[in-house]
């Protein structure tokens, strides 16, 4: 068992070759590795801190994604309302403006009408008149046509017939 036995030399060799390796790695190495591993550490640091703050701004962009959203619903909503009331109020109008248009035509008919049962009582009292001297020539046999006093008289009794009634 000779292979399980090491000897003395070969075991102060290899600690001194182990020692200056040790200290070569401690000297260069060492450093090197324990400063990518900070720089690592540091990298997956920042990386953390920038997900959180990505959470972050997610979040606060969530919330103003809503508040917009709620504001446009709010507008729409209050366009609509001024919609609505601007029609009626175009509505009221129109009706408004219809209303006295039809109180301007009727006036106008009525006006029209009045006129047209005047000129007919003109007309018909100029009839009568007429009438009335052609039968009153035709009793007392003489033409009364031309005597426009004669004709005064004839209206003056159709007003006072008029004004009895």
């Amino acid at each position: 068992m000779a292979l399980f036995e090491p000897e003395f030399g070969l075991v102060f060799w290899m600690l001194v070759v182990f020692l200056i390796l040790l200290g070569i790695l401690a000297k260069f190495a060492w450093p090197m590795i324990l400063k990518s591993v900070e720089e690592r550490a540091d990298f997956i640091d920042k990386g953390v801190q920038y997900a959180q703050e990505a959470v972050e701004k997610k979040k606060q962009a969530e919330k103003d994604a809503q508040a917009l959203y709620a504001e446009a619903q709010r507008r729409q909503l209050e366009i609509v309302q001024e919609a609505q009331r601007l029609k009626e109020s175009i509505v009221r109008e129109a009706r408004k403006a219809a209303s006295q248009e039809a109180q301007k035509v009727l006036e106008a008919a009525r006006l029209a009408a009045e006129q047209t049962k005047k000129e007919a009582e003109v007309q018909m009292r100029r009839r009568v008149s007429k009438l009335s001297l052609e039968i009153a020539g035709k009793v007392i046999r003489e033409d009364l046509s031309g005597n426009k006093a004669q004709e005064e008289m004839v209206e003056k009794f159709l007003n006072e017939l008029e004004n009895k009634n």
